[in-house]
């Protein structure tokens, strides 16, 4: 429901309920993976801005990463660069990274800072980066994938300094080569997860295409202990593309984030939704 559908006693029950998680949460910082539907559309782009706005406004400090594979995809077609998959997965060669860099830290990032700082107005000040600078980001490459990487290791220095100087961190996954200094291609997914760890971030806040997680039943679970994961996962319920999400989402507690949130990104407000109410709308995974 969007807010101007809301009457005065709604939006004022709406506030009471978030106030206890706002003054929880005020001063910890939150990590989002913006990416899917959400990227797409522009009305969500939007609401997904004014959302990241708020979060700072009412004192958390939000670090945006985003993803970017369809705009890559988009653009390899547009200049006839044709791609070969291991696997499923992207051989990034060296003209494919040059793609990869123009379109995810000189287009997809720069204009979600921009849309950021229009939404936010004084309280949207959005800086885009990407892992490469300050060699805030090193990976290691992966084999046969030319320039792909899994992270390494994460220097969070940079963007602890601009959250804590009021300004809204957005982060494009691009990762340096602890070989040979130059640029790699991440998965955005593991990315926000490894900067959420090296920030022990109270939260990681992964956008997707779907609810959140079932179960055996095809009910939406809300809340799932890392053990409940695995145990789904080796009964067959947790397929697919949900596994490797779920798995991130695991990496991430394991190495100290507070928790994981897989959220539905087409929901307008999702991400509010999800932190300021007492029932969420999507699966959190917790601690055992």
């Amino acid at each position: 429901m969007s807010d101007a559908r809301l009457s005065p006693v709604e939006k004022a029950t709406v506030l009471v309920e978030a106030l206890p998680y706002i003054q929880k949460f005020r001063g910890k910082t939150i990590v989002v993976k913006y990416g899917g539907h959400a990227m797409d559309d522009p009305r969500l782009r939007e609401s997904f801005c004014r959302d990241v706005v708020i979060l700072k406004l009412v004192g958390l400090h939000p670090v945006i990463v985003h993803g970017g594979g369809p705009q890559i995809a988009h653009m390899l077609d547009r200049l006839g660069v044709k791609s070969r998959f291991v696997d499923g997965m992207r051989v990034t060669d060296e003209e494919t990274m040059r793609v990869v860099e123009m379109v995810l830290a000189g287009g997809v990032n720069q204009e979600l800072v921009s849309l950021i700082n229009v939404v936010g107005k004084d309280g949207g000040r959005a800086v885009g980066l990407s892992g490469h600078d300050g060699a805030m980001v090193q990976a290691r490459r992966i084999d046969d994938l030319g320039r792909v990487g899994d992270v390494a290791q994460v220097d969070p220095r940079i963007i602890e300094r601009l959250s804590t100087d009021g300004f809204i961190p957005v982060v494009a996954p691009i990762a340096v080569d602890l070989e040979d200094g130059r640029s790699l291609n991440v998965n955005a997914d593991p990315f926000a997860a490894k900067i959420a760890a090296a920030m022990r971030a109270e939260k990681l806040v992964m956008l997707t295409d779907v609810a959140g997680v079932r179960g055996a039943d095809g009910g939406l679970c809300s809340t799932l202990t890392a053990g409940q994961v695995r145990a789904l996962i080796k009964s067959g319920v947790i397929a697919g593309g949900m596994i490797p999400k779920v798995q991130f989402g695991l990496d991430a507690l394991a190495d100290g984030v507070k928790k994981v949130h897989i959220v539905d990104g087409r929901q307008d407000h999702a991400v509010l939704l999800e932190i300021f109410t007492d029932t969420g709308i999507g699966t959190e995974l917790v601690h055992e």
